[in-house]
């Protein structure tokens, strides 16, 4: 074990950083699309005519786990795992980059979760008056705004560590 780390430890580390985010980020936008989808389905099911409006609400959870899944991205990006040339990295390196992938993680994570209890609500709004369509949009996008914040913290981090 302490050779796996005195030879790989600090990529490992980086790879599960990546891993956490990717994850996290798909658990709160799997969530949250299905607590949209699960209002969505009684909007459509009473009123057919607005599936494409409950489809466009629906899909707004969904981009926490695209924000993850960049995040993860970058790791094996600035590690060169996707060159095929992964770098040497140090344990602190390694830890550094470990980190750097919670910010976004944490954050797509929640906000995922409650950007799909908003956009049910939206769909709510949405089934009683279709004028309401961009107050609903407007009202999830402002949760989501905490998942690019996550998204951001965590890109700079993991562009400003010195590898």
């Amino acid at each position: 074990m302490t050779e796996f780390f005195a030879e790989m430890g600090g990529l490992a580390l980086a790879i599960a950083g990546a891993s956490i985010a990717v994850i996290l980020g798909g658990i709160g936008s799997s969530v949250g699309v299905g607590l949209a989808g699960q209002a969505g389905a009684g909007v459509v099911t009473e009123q057919p005519e607005k599936f494409g409006k409950v489809l466009v609400l629906e899909a707004l959870p969904g981009t926490q786990g695209i924000y993850g899944f960049l995040v993860g991205f970058l790791i094996l990006l600035v590690t060169g795992i996707l060159t095929g040339e992964p770098k040497d990295l140090s344990i602190a390196q390694g830890w550094q980059l470990f980190f750097a992938c919670f910010p976004a993680g944490l954050a797509c994570l929640l906000s995922g979760i409650h950007q799909g209890k908003v956009t049910a609500g939206g769909m709510n709004m949405v089934a009683k008056d279709e004028s309401n369509m961009g107050k609903a949009m407007v009202l999830s996008a402002m949760v989501e705004t905490y998942a690019v914040l996550g998204f951001l913290v965590s890109a700079l981090l993991v562009f400003f560590i010195k590898l």
